[in-house]
């Protein structure tokens, strides 16, 4: 993986599939825009009204389910995690613990998520990150997530 230059992301969605194993409907990540190994990751997930989960969440008023706001940032947490893998596509992350998990604004049709994740603590192949979600730079949710590297 490779740091943002040059206006380009980071990652782009082609590279995002090379590392991990979720496909649609549960891929929640579309762009890396920013990446520090080792450090922090900055994603982003454009939420549209063709999302699967929207006509039964809820068919008047749909917003995203605040576990697929979680997902979205644990995927995320998940490329940062995997960029210090020799070997990603014989790796799976599996997350282990969410703590402080906090919903503050709905996010709709047409917002791009943008998922901030920092690693705190690594620990073997467990590791400790604390991840932050905004929409136009208003903070919709946050959690502090433990996850474990495995073989596949």
């Amino acid at each position: 993986m490779t740091e943002k230059n040059g206006g380009r992301p980071a990652l782009d969605i082609h590279q995002i599939l090379r590392c991990m194993p979720h496909r649609y409907p549960l891929l929640l990540v579309d762009r890396i825009l920013e990446f520090e190994a080792g450090k922090r990751i900055v994603g982003l997930k454009n939420v549209t009204i063709n999302e699967p989960f929207f006509p039964g969440h809820f068919p008047d008023h749909p917003i995203m389910p605040g576990v697929l706001i979680v997902e979205a940032m644990a995927q995320t947490g998940g490329l940062l995690l995997m960029s210090e893998i020799e070997d990603p596509e014989g790796t799976v992350v599996y997350f282990m613990s969410l703590d402080d998990v906090k919903w503050r604004k709905p996010v709709l049709p047409g917002d791009q998520l943008i998922l901030e994740v920092e690693l705190l603590k690594v620990r073997g192949p467990v590791c400790k990150m604390r991840g932050v979600g905004r929409v136009d730079g208003v903070k919709v949710a946050e959690a502090t997530m433990m996850a474990r590297v495995m073989d596949r």
